[in-house]
């Protein structure tokens, strides 16, 4: 099972972590991306992602396939949210789950950062003083 999907509403931690949880599952690895008061010495006070939705969806699902390539019977959800987020919002979840840790570990890892690197999903950051930044 693998799920990857671009969203507009809140990320509910505990349904992701549920959709990977399983009787032969030993490990799950989750990575939780938030929305952090700061980016250098400025001080954020707010997000807004946006994404060119279908090829960003067909990107991860891409990624999730690779993922499950190298950690084959691991199960795998990205969720990225896109939209206006505030400071400590959640803005990106991966759960991988597979019978052992390092596997789970691995796939959750490679997820986020193949995320990071080729998915179509851009971020202007508010500032406290008023000003934005692609």
């Amino acid at each position: 099972m693998s799920r990857a999907a671009i969203v507009t509403d809140a990320i509910a931690v505990g349904a992701i972590v549920d959709e990977v949880r399983g009787a032969r599952q030993g490990a799950i690895a989750t990575f939780i991306g938030t929305v952090r008061n700061s980016s250098g010495t400025r001080t954020v006070t707010g997000l807004e992602y946006s994404a060119y939705t279908e090829m960003a969806n067909r990107e991860m699902n891409e990624i999730l396939h690779e993922a499950l390539a190298l950690a084959s019977g691991a199960e795998i959800v990205a969720v990225h949210r896109v939209g206006k987020l505030n400071v400590g919002d959640i803005c990106v979840i991966i759960a991988a789950a597979h019978p052992h840790r390092a596997a789970a570990f691995g796939a959750c890892r490679y997820t986020i950062e193949e995320i990071k690197k080729r998915v179509p999903i851009w971020k202007r950051e508010q500032y406290a003083d008023g000003s934005t930044e692609w």
